[in-house]
């Protein structure tokens, strides 16, 4: 039996301590550090997945996850809370999706033995930010293509980077195991991130992209504006799809809208 029992606030204490530094060695990318703190015995549930992962696998599924820069954090809504053997980390990730922000919220509770974590339970939700006063709260389906709210996210950076230094929208053959394929991905999880976390089709992605990339040609050009010739440059490969998208994302027909580009243009231009 040892000679000194804590009492509660200093395991409190000690908890909070030890799940501080766990926390500090996770923002700085210290994956042997991060490892160091875990019991022999650790098991960390991830919810979101349905997953229990064992020491064994432990290093590998918390390497996908990391921050991949220094300067990358997670927005942290609480501060880490502990009671008694326990500690709490409240955290979430947010998104741009096609009907406005979405994040995901995550909560982690850390249960401390002999000095070092022994469990980790690990619940996230996804949410769509309707407004600053209204939320919608959904549970998307499970995720059965082991990535977790981080790794996600990561997926949407490296697939908004791509549209953005490669422009694979202009060709108005792109498909979904293309884009796949040059992002590292699978199909099926650039799917699921489209699908489920960002609520919008592979197509309308795509074709937000060329308009976007038409709207920023429009500002350039000079009368007579061809608008149909600069939707097939764009990528678009029907009038329909084009006229659809433009009316949907400015609230006007593709006509109107060049007429008021017209209208501005000639109102700058005279005395």
């Amino acid at each position: 039996m040892p000679d000194f029992i804590p009492d509660d606030s200093q395991q409190t204490q000690a908890t909070g301590d030890l799940v501080l530094r766990h926390h500090l060695c996770w923002k700085h990318r210290d994956l042997d550090g991060v490892m160091s703190y875990y019991h022999p015995d650790i098991q960390y549930h991830d919810f979101f997945q349905n997953r229990v992962v064992g020491a064994d696998d432990l290093r590998e599924y918390l390497q996908a996850s990391m921050p991949r820069g220094a300067d990358e954090a997670i927005e942290h809504t609480d501060r880490i809370r502990a009671d008694g053997d326990t500690a709490f980390i409240q955290y979430r990730i947010t998104l741009r999706g096609g009907q406005g922000l979405v994040s995901f919220r995550t909560s982690e509770a850390i249960t401390v033995r002999d000095g070092l974590i022994w469990r980790v339970n690990e619940y996230a939700s996804l949410v769509h930010e309707q407004s600053a006063s209204r939320s919608e709260t959904t549970r998307p389906t499970v995720s059965r293509l082991g990535l977790s709210p981080q790794q996600l996210s990561y997926m949407a950076k490296d697939l908004q980077q791509y549209f953005e230094r490669q422009q694979p929208y202009l060709d108005p053959e792109l498909d979904l195991q293309r884009v796949a394929k040059e992002c590292g991905y699978s199909r099926n999880q650039i799917s699921y991130l489209l699908n489920q976390v960002l609520g919008q089709s592979f197509y309308r992605y795509v074709n937000q992209a060329r308009l976007q990339h038409l709207l920023a040609a429009l500002d350039k050009a000079t009368p007579p504006i061809r608008i149909d010739e600069l939707a097939f440059a764009a990528g678009f490969n029907s009038t329909s799809a084009f006229y659809s998208c433009f009316r949907q994302h400015t609230g006007q027909s593709p006509k109107a809208y060049v007429k008021q580009i017209s209208l501005r243009a000639r109102a700058q231009d005279s005395p």
